[in-house]
């Protein structure tokens, strides 16, 4: 095995040139289909298309929408012209959106009309009400001064912005030399992708990534389930996710093979085309294997195509691992990192034990130093002892966008990228998770950060302190529990906390469990003991009758 310096363009015309007509990208519910050469086209016009309109090398263009045919244009186009494609979480209400614009300093914003219960054009124009009496390009906002375009993903014309078609026709009336011009200066060092993760304080931070940080990821993810030109991967996670746009799309442009797609998870399309296109592959968070195996046209669907997988973003139950097993032909793999380590940092090999790959995370990705740490003394711990998961390699974030501060909390003097995590080496080399130091929780997939909602609520009138923390769950393996100390005469109810938030942040994050107290559990310096709020929820669920979903 071996890194790659070769950037995502050049990724992308390698195979144009060697494949030119093989598929690349299939949607299978609507038969639409790209050859590689087709869709390296596509992104070169879509590429001159941004340049056209003021985006340069260096600009930062935010994608906002699901796993749509132009999404990944709009990537490789940036990459092409050394854009920053910023993936922006479809769930991302206003109050999101607008700090991701504004943080970002988004030059360009590509989005769709939204998803259900969430309408991107009306959050858009409430956001910019400047838009509507803007020429197109000639955006002038007070409140995001950077911000010059609106691209409309799609065929529909709206006030103040662009559609791609007028952005392709654009690209293919400007000459190729500019756009020859702009590749020759791009290095695989250069940022291309920048994700906002949250972390333990308050508000998320834009990971800087690399081409050479993705790439060689994707491709090394890919060696790990000897993946190559015959496969066929089904991708039903989200693109704005690592996991979708590094581990699945990376691992796909690395290895020349198909990427079937699924615009919107939903398991009975995933099930539908992974049978029509015989796909070898398919990826998922637990709930989504869980959705498709307990579907009830399951049997309908044949399966025996499949040969491998990751499962990952949340704890991967071992009887769900042999469920997938057995039913859907799978000799399925884990992944474990975290969006700063682009994001793999151990995995489980297609060669692994079944019990290697239920019960570890695997070992570290080649030309990686995963090593666990002491917090305390800040030495590396024998096998068998747990301590703190990090690494330090080439898939190491570039930092923290206009972060320094939080960029030096996380990477220490000797480059090792702090995870958060708990974790221990057993003496064959693989390791097991075992906690967490960081106070995240973990939703299906979505890490949520208590300090960003805890934040949000003390805005809400009658509130005088809020304590968010993870309540154990069956079908999420962690959601959002909150404990509210109300102001004095106050009358607040578990309604009035789901309205405030409601159209404001996104809905994975609206707690589903909601506590009133008058006191919260103190240490003996006074500090919120926050494992006992977690025992506590179960405790008040229990006497209360709540059940926990």
């Amino acid at each position: 095995m071996q890194l790659f310096d070769r950037t995502l363009g050049d990724w992308l015309e390698l195979w144009a040139e060697k494949i030119p007509d093989k598929d690349y990208i299939i949607y299978a519910d609507r038969d639409l289909r790209f050859t590689w050469a087709a869709f390296n086209q596509r992104v070169d016009d879509m590429a001159k298309g941004l340049l056209a309109v003021g985006v340069t090398q260096g600009a930062h263009v935010g994608i906002w929408a699901q796993n749509v045919p132009d999404w990944l244009t709009f990537l490789y186009a940036c990459a092409k012209i050394g854009a920053v494609a910023v993936t922006v979480n479809t769930n991302y209400k206003s109050h999101e959106l607008a700090f991701v614009m504004e943080n970002s300093d988004m030059h360009t914003l590509c989005m769709t009309d939204g998803v259900s219960g969430n309408d991107y054009i009306d959050t858009i124009y409430g956001l910019l009400p400047e838009l509507k009496n803007s020429a197109r390009g000639n955006l002038k906002s007070e409140r995001f001064p950077v911000l010059k375009n609106v691209i409309y993903i799609g065929q529909e014309k709206y006030r103040g912005m662009y559609n791609t078609p007028e952005i392709l026709l654009l690209g293919q009336n400007e000459p190729d030399e500019k756009l020859l011009d702009m590749k020759q200066r791009i290095s695989c060092h250069d940022v291309v992708n920048m994700q906002y993760t949250s972390g333990t304080t308050g508000f998320p931070k834009g990971v800087m990534l690399s081409h050479h940080n993705i790439a060689n990821n994707g491709y090394l993810t890919g060696e790990h389930m000897e993946f190559t030109q015959e496969d066929k991967l089904c991708v039903c996670v989200p693109l704005f996710h690592c996991f979708g746009v590094v581990l699945a799309t990376m691992n796909c442009l690395t290895h020349g093979c198909a990427q079937v797609m699924v615009e919107k998870f939903d398991p009975l399309i995933t099930l539908a085309s992974i049978h029509k296109e015989r796909c070898t592959a398919v990826y998922g968070v637990p709930t989504m294997f869980i959705a498709e195996l307990h579907h009830p046209m399951f049997d309908m669907f044949d399966m025996s195509s499949l040969r491998t997988g990751i499962m990952a973003g949340a704890l991967c139950p071992i009887e769900l691992m042999r469920q997938v097993s057995e039913k859907m032909y799978m000799t399925i793999t884990s992944v474990y990192g975290l969006t700063e380590t682009s994001p793999g940092m151990t995995q489980t090999r297609f060669s692994d034990s079944f019990e290697t790959r239920c019960t570890t995370v695997g070992s570290d990705y080649e030309f990686t130093e995963v090593a666990v740490i002491d917090p305390e003394t800040g030495e590396i711990c024998p096998d068998g002892v747990q301590g703190e998961m990090c690494c330090r390699g080439y898939n190491v974030m570039k930092g923290y966008y206009k972060n320094p501060e939080a960029t030096a909390q996380v990477v220490d003097a000797n480059g090792y990228l702090h995870s958060g995590d708990l974790g221990v080496k057993d003496p064959d080399g693989n390791y097991r998770i075992t906690g967490r130091i960081k106070d995240m929780i973990i939703r299906g997939g979505e890490n949520i950060s208590p300090r960003e909602i805890e934040e949000f609520l003390y805005h809400m009138p009658g509130v005088k302190d809020a304590q968010v923390v993870a309540v154990a769950s069956p079908r999420y393996g962690e959601d959002v529990g909150v404990f509210i100390i109300p102001h004095e005469g106050a009358d607040l109810n578990e309604e009035d906390v789901r309205d405030f938030c409601r159209d404001k942040i996104a809905r994975y994050k609206i707690p589903r469990y909601i506590f009133f107290v008058k006191k919260y559990p103190l240490t003996g310096s006074g500090k919120i003991q926050k494992f006992r709020l977690r025992e506590m929820a179960l405790e008040m669920c229990k006497a209360e009758s709540i059940q926990i979903v």
